[in-house]
């Protein structure tokens, strides 16, 4: 396995695993809040997010490289609001896209040829993340903190089923 490669994709499985601690961050939060319905779906994205980390070492494992695992930041967990903790959440999504493309582009630059399906499935997948987040923003942004309207989107969430 190319090594830059390697040790990007290592880098990589840091940011994922970070990312289902962001999950179960704002899934605490929820519940503080009492926006079961949202908690839920960050509970289930969390767990996605664990999913991403396991496909890249798998791959790694899969080409004879190394995994090396690094510690993982705590996440912030403090939220000014419902939205706020949704707009992070895009935010954070948009920083892993870009981090998506820059695997891309190391991968293309070092003709690591076989690390080009998984990167390709990430693209897409990531469209899809960034996708589902600004829909929830833009759902409450809607709102204006109407706690009927915030119950609603609440509920609707709570129908997320696992993958």
């Amino acid at each position: 396995m190319n090594k830059k490669t390697e040790e990007a994709m290592n880098e990589q499985i840091n940011k994922e695993l970070y990312s289902a601690y962001l999950y179960y961050a704002m899934s605490a939060y929820f519940e503080e809040m009492n926006l079961k319905g949202m908690a839920h779906w960050m509970r289930i994205q969390a767990g996605e997010e664990q999913e991403h980390a396991h496909k890249f070492y798998e791959h790694i494992v899969r080409r004879g490289g190394r995994v090396k695992l690094k510690a993982i930041a705590a996440p912030d967990m403090k939220f000014q609001s419902p939205l706020a903790a949704w707009e992070a959440a895009y935010k954070h999504e948009q920083m892993i896209t870009q981090s998506i493309h820059s695997l891309v582009e190391l991968a293309t630059a070092e003709k690591d040829h076989a690390a080009q399906p998984l990167l390709q499935w990430f693209v897409e997948e990531q469209i899809e993340e960034e996708e589902n987040t600004i829909e929830v923003v833009n759902r409450l942004k809607m709102t204006k903190d109407s706690g009927h309207a915030i119950l609603m989107v609440d509920r609707e969430l709570g129908s997320r089923k696992e993958d």
